[in-house]
Order: C-alpha cells, then sequence, then structure tokens
C-alpha cells in the first residue's frame, strides 16, 4: 500500500513539474510573442510619435495627391460628435471640452485642398489660388508631453502670389506612404510655421461623407 502511495506521489511529483515546465515555457512564448508584437506595432508607436531620427525619411508631394476635404464642417454640423465623445470616454476632457479643442485645431476658411503633380490648389467657396511646390526637406518638432512630429516642409516655386510660400504636412507617417489624411500648416514665414501647434487644418479625401469620415477617425 504504501509502494502504491509513494508511486503515485511520485507521479504526481513529475505531473506537477510538468505543469510548472509548461507554465515557465507559456511565459517564455508568451514573452516572446510580446516582443514579436512590438514590432509589428511599430507604426502605432510612430502613429503616436515616437521613433528614432534615422526612421524619418524623404517623402514626396505625391504621398499627398489627391483632392481633399476640410473636416471643420463636420465639427460644426455635429457629424463628428460621437468622435467627441469616445475621446471623453478614454481622455482627460468632456465631449464638449474635446468639441472646444477640436474647433480651434481644425479651423479654416479653406473647404478643400487638390493636390496633382507639383500643383497645389486651395479652394476658398468657389475661389481659389495655386502653386507649384518642391520639397524643403522636413523638420522633427518635440511636444510638451515627450511624443514628437515630422512636418515635411514644400517651397513654392511658380504659381499665384497669393498662394503661400510654404506648405507643411503632418500626418503621423515618418517615411513614403500615401496619406489617408493630413494636418497643413501653410504660411509665408516656415519657421514661424514650425511654432504652430494648436490651429492644424485637417483633410481627408473629398469621396468621402461625413459619417465615413467619423468612423476613421474612430478606427483610429
Amino acid at each position: 500500500m504504501n509502494k502504491v502511495i509513494k508511486t503515485l506521489a511520485n507521479a504526481l511529483a513529475v505531473s506537477a513539474a510538468l505543469a510548472i515546465a509548461g507554465t515557465a515555457g507559456a511565459q517564455t512564448s508568451s514573452g516572446n510573442t510580446h516582443s514579436h508584437s512590438h514590432s509589428h506595432d511599430a507604426k502605432g508607436s510612430v502613429y503616436d510619435g515616437y521613433f528614432d531620427d534615422d526612421q524619418v525619411k524623404a517623402r514626396l508631394l505625391s504621398d499627398w495627391e489627391g483632392d481633399w476635404q476640410s473636416v471643420y464642417p463636420y465639427l460644426l454640423d455635429g457629424t463628428l460628435d460621437p468622435v467627441m465623445a469616445e475621446k471623453a470616454r478614454h481622455g482627460d476632457k468632456s465631449a464638449e471640452e474635446y468639441r472646444t479643442y477640436y474647433n480651434i485645431g481644425y479651423k479654416t476658411d479653406v473647404g478643400r485642398i487638390l493636390i496633382n503633380g507639383k500643383k497645389v490648389t486651395f479652394f476658398r467657396g468657389t475661389d481659389s489660388v495655386s502653386g507649384d511646390y518642391e520639397t524643403d526637406g522636413h523638420e522633427i518638432l518635440t511636444y510638451k508631453k515627450g511624443n514628437r512630429g515630422v512636418r515635411f516642409v514644400f517651397r513654392k516655386t511658380a504659381g499665384d502670389e497669393a498662394a503661400p510660400q510654404f506648405i507643411q504636412f503632418s500626418d503621423h507617417i515618418i517615411a513614403p506612404e500615401k496619406a489617408g489624411h493630413y494636418h497643413l500648416y501653410w504660411g509665408n514665414d516656415s519657421a514661424a510655421l514650425l511654432n504652430e501647434v494648436t490651429n492644424w487644418p485637417t483633410y481627408y479625401p473629398s469621396n468621402l461623407n461625413g459619417k465615413q469620415i467619423a468612423e476613421e477617425m474612430l478606427a483610429h
């Protein structure tokens, strides 16, 4: 009887040891998976503004080619209210406070931008001005909360006098890739534009309706 008990005890001990080993293996595997997922999540980290300088690569104006619309009207008419509500659920402001914040950020009278080749056309209602733009490098900015952003700068080489001398794109992307949306800064003093961090007119493809834009925002 004692021999049977001893054998059973030994079997249980072996079983327990195997279970512990299995758990350790699972933890090691999970650790590796976690590390691996970080490499896959690198784009997400970049999107949030965390990257190394050597990850930043030159981009061409073709990354932003297309017909774009301002999201500002959708904020004003309430279409983006679900986005503000979602931000309030996860952030440190109320939905109304977020609406006020984005009202400053999105505000613009340029309702549409058309980018075709080197030409960028700015539409204010039925009036428009356009210019040809060439790359003028990029600038890396560090924000108060520690994350960073990249402004891709383009300089006007020809076109209407009223078209801005400089435009700067910021779209959470830091290397060549087609933009899905972007924030745009424009003016005649490139250095001064780099200090603008409260007003960032934002543009999405013109073929999207307001509801689709809200869904895109909620996806991020």
